[in-house]
């Protein structure tokens, strides 16, 4: 896609949903009722489709570990085949309505992006899922990024960097039958949605530095890495979690209208 194409989609790729939405069965409601509905109809002329020369639009709600939540299938008269469209939907109440986007155990991790044993061991005493020989003096579960030493430090950060590509890849499309090439982002206090490209919505959160905060976390642009956390002490709180603010990316695209 060109940056003159890229800039028309930003600028028409957000408005106030007509009928708001509650979860992703109603988004595929919404599609197979394209006819009706203006927002289907805004969300299929964003992925450049003719409303005239669509023949039939079927929408599936895609279960399971995948980054696309809803597919959705587009016929168009007298043309063979048919357009696939894979949407991952995030839904927010509010501006400060961070959302996961990945999490799994470090050794999961480890398999998908070839982690090195130290690095490996590393993530999983910060996430607590083994026990660091010195744990922290804020938190006896687990350690904190930036109380490993500064070698072990960098070693991490310089594998992020080699991988980024890869890894911001894997956390927003996916490498599965089912890639995500868009992404739906409802926020519900002001009633708006926004459709953008998953390549776009990539550059965007996963553009900047690669750090550990002054909180002992890991961010990779607008991408925040942490120990997931929660779960009542149960031992999945030992997970590995990335998380982002889908209100960044609405304010953004609110911004340059």
């Amino acid at each position: 896609m060109n940056r003159e194409n890229l800039k028309k989609l930003i600028k028409r790729g957000s408005s106030t949903a007509k009928r708001g939405f509650k979860n992703e069965k109603d988004v595929v409601i919404k599609f197979n009722n394209w006819k009706e509905d203006s927002d289907a109809q805004k969300w299929l002329k964003i992925m450049g489709y003719n409303l005239d020369k669509i023949e039939k639009v079927k929408a599936t709600q895609i279960t399971g570990s995948h980054k696309t939540d809803v597919q959705v299938e587009i016929k168009i008269y007298l043309k063979q085949g048919i357009g696939i469209e894979n949407i991952s939907i995030k839904l927010v109440s509010n501006s400060q309505g961070f959302n996961q986007i990945d999490k799994r155990w470090v050794d999961k991790y480890t398999e998908l992006w070839n982690i090195p044993k130290n690095i490996s061991d590393n993530l999983k005493m910060f996430t607590g899922e083994i026990k660091s020989p010195k744990p922290s003096p804020k938190d006896n579960r687990r350690i904190f990024l930036n109380e490993l030493s500064k070698k072990e430090q960098k070693e991490i950060i310089i594998f992020l960097k080699k991988n980024k590509i890869l890894i911001v890849n894997d956390l927003f499309r996916g490498r599965d039958n089912f890639p995500a090439t868009w992404m739906l982002i409802y926020q519900k206090d002001i009633n708006m949605w926004t459709l953008l490209p998953i390549s776009f919505v990539m550059n965007f959160y996963g553009n900047g530095k690669i750090f550990i905060t002054s909180q002992g976390s890991l961010k990779i642009g607008k991408i925040g890495i942490q120990r997931k956390g929660g779960d009542r002490g149960r031992s999945s709180a030992a997970m590995l979690q990335f998380k982002i603010n889908p209100c960044e990316i609405i304010n953004y695209i609110i911004k340059n209208k």
